[in-house]
């Protein structure tokens, strides 16, 4: 949900009052009884009349169609994937803000939904391991006979994937991980799991990003990883680069030398995947009997706290915009221009216009 019950007073506070599509947070565990409760109109249809459009995921044409010329809509919205949506919104004279393109800097801290997001995928995608080992990830001492902890392999030490390891180290597995970037070497070992230096010069872009590798770093990376994904019990991946393909750093000969009973959670999957192969919300059966799990929408998997953290996120934007905001968005300002992607019949960010003709 873009907007939680407990949330909406701050927005009020600001000067904006609030209506919501009935049975919106149901599935979320938010019934719509909670929102009325917090001076939230429930009603069928919230969009004609609206100044902003708050949601998840980029709306429908549909959506967009039936809101006002100058309206402003925020929600991910991310450029290379949303060409021709971005066109209608350009269109329509819609002022789209994509949180996708949220700036690092400390004063957008707050209102970061990627890093938010990534927390819940991170910690979902280490229960999801957890769930789908056919073994214990603590080891335990028992009359019957030591069990050694699970070996459980990281790729990729971001938001998402330090949350992994977190996890899966609370859970009692014995984790390793590898990232590009030399800075996630001493994050990695303060979590209590061992970082693997693969030898390799680091590939650190934009904002501390990790960036996009040629193809014979590629191969080599991937050699140097194929016995520590060998040696594992678990493998996640979470690796990403910002406007390209998820990187593949495990092929399907990688998958197929890991043991039977192991398993691979890839959450870059709707990106295109980490792993070989991997489809976006489906699992296969690899080789002698290792499980690939494809994540698709992680996220949603959590839907309360997932919520909370992203309405958080909205909201913080929202406030710091204040329906004077709304009104004539401040395209100069470090926020608003750099997630501007349309407003006044323009597209404004510079990368997507130079994408759509």
């Amino acid at each position: 949900m873009a907007l939680v019950p407990e949330l909406a007073g701050r927005l009020r506070a600001r000067g904006f009052s609030i209506a919501i599509t009935a049975g919106a947070g149901q599935s979320a565990a938010f019934p719509d009884a909670l929102y009325t409760n917090a001076a939230v109109r429930v009603t069928e249809d919230p969009v004609p009349g609206a100044s902003v459009l708050l949601s998840v995921r980029a709306p429908g044409r549909d959506l967009v169609a039936r809101l006002r010329p100058g309206a402003v809509t925020i929600s991910f919205l991310p450029p290379r994937d949303s060409l021709d949506l971005i066109r209608v919104l350009r269109d329509r004279g819609i002022t789209a803000l994509s949180l996708d393109l949220m700036p690092r800097i400390s004063i957008a801290q707050g209102m970061d939904a990627l890093t938010s997001q990534s927390l819940v995928v991170g910690y979902r995608g280490a229960l999801v391991a957890a769930e789908r080992l056919p073994r214990f990830l603590p080891g335990f001492i028992t009359a019957a006979g030591t069990l050694p902890p699970a070996r459980v392999l990281v790729l990729g030490a971001g938001v998402a994937g330090l949350q992994a390891i977190a996890t899966a180290r609370r859970l009692g597995a014995d984790v390793a991980a590898y990232d590009v970037r030399a800075s996630s070497a001493e994050e990695v070992r303060s979590l209590g799991a061992e970082f693997l230096d693969l030898g390799l010069a680091p590939l650190t872009g934009a904002a501390g990003y990790a960036r996009a590798m040629d193809t014979d770093r590629a191969a080599r990376q991937q050699a140097l990883l194929a016995p520590h994904v060998a040696a594992a019990d678990a493998v996640i991946t979470t690796a990403a680069v910002p406007g390209h393909d998820a990187p593949v750093l495990v092929t399907r000969p990688m998958v197929e030398a890991m043991r039977p009973g192991s398993v691979v959670v890839d959450l870059a999957a709707e990106a295109g995947g980490n792993v070989e192969g991997v489809r976006a919300g489906e699992e296969q059966v690899v080789g002698d009997g290792v499980l690939l799990w494809g994540g698709a929408d992680v996220a949603s998997q959590l839907p309360v706290h997932a919520s909370r953290l992203y309405a958080a996120n909205v909201v913080s934007l929202l406030s710091y915009l204040g329906p004077e905001g709304v009104r004539a968005p401040d395209l100069t300002d470090p926020i608003v221009g750099a997630c501007c992607v349309t407003h006044a019949g323009k597209i404004v960010h510079g990368p997507t216009a130079a994408m759509v003709p």
